[in-house]
């Protein structure tokens, strides 16, 4: 009789299987890489956007160290601000809110986008009305999307929008988390559900690799991206001169979008 692998030898071995998920992806990463960079080069921005604990990949691809600019962060504190739990603020209304059709265009009617600009829209399911309006209302604007989506729970899971349509309907491009459905990986003896979700992980790699990626296609092009330091690396006084020019680049770069609305 095989013993059964303690809970979190479970996890790690579903990371592995996330991880060569992510893996073969390349040719997918390398697409969604080259969009990305040509909007960065073209002195536009890439806007990434996530509600619930998507937020988490929007913050992981800037700002914090090994970043750079040339990323816009579109981060909803009414779909995200999930650490009350209950009472005001609480999880419950970010659950609604994520769901109420037209709050989409709302938060875009802050931006003057450009046909150059491209979007990365996250989403583990899919099938939650905003993110799913986000991506709509970038392609009604010429704006080309990228989804990360975590397809093994989109594919079955219901849309929220009436005529059942999900984040992977308005992307052009689509990429894969790796996370299974649930997203919860370990099993517990005694315990009727799975615990410990996977999508983090995988959404993390997949941001990364097209980090690298961009920051590889910046640097060839003659434009090498400034990447966020740690002083313990280059020396405080150079990482803190890189800190302050990375964020007045984004200031330069951010400010188009409010200067045409």
């Amino acid at each position: 009789m095989t013993e059964q692998l303690s809970p979190s030898a479970q996890y790690l071995q579903h990371c592995f299987a996330i991880h060569a998920r992510v893996a073969e992806q390349s040719a997918t990463i390398n697409a969604a890489a080259d969009l990305f960079a040509q909007s960065i080069l073209a002195g536009g921005m890439v806007h990434v956007f996530g509600s619930g604990h998507s937020r988490i990949m929007v913050e992981e691809m800037w700002p914090r160290y090994g970043s750079f600019p040339g990323f816009n962060p579109i981060v909803e504190l009414s779909l995200t601000f999930h650490n009350l739990v209950v009472g005001a603020n609480g999880q419950r209304q970010a659950m609604f809110i994520e769901n109420v059709s037209g709050l989409a265009k709302r938060i875009l009617r802050n931006f003057a986008l450009k046909p150059t600009d491209t979007a990365l829209v996250i989403s583990s399911s899919g099938c939650n009305i905003v993110p799913i309006e986000m991506a709509e209302e970038f392609q009604r604007r010429g704006v080309k999307v990228v989804a990360l989506v975590s397809e093994q729970h989109s594919r079955p899971s219901t849309s929220k929008r009436g005529d059942g349509r999900k984040l992977t309907d308005f992307a052009d491009i689509i990429l894969d988390t790796g996370a299974p459905l649930g997203d919860a990986m370990v099993t517990i003896n005694n315990l009727e559900t799975k615990v410990a979700p996977g999508s983090t992980v995988g959404g993390c790699l997949v941001i990364n690799c097209l980090k690298a990626e961009v920051a590889d296609r910046l640097t060839r092009a003659g434009q090498p991206p400034k990447v966020l330091t740690a002083g313990a690396v280059i020396g405080t006084e150079k990482a803190t001169a890189l800190f302050e020019s990375a964020y007045d680049e984004h200031a330069h770069r951010i400010a188009n979008y409010y200067r045409d609305l």
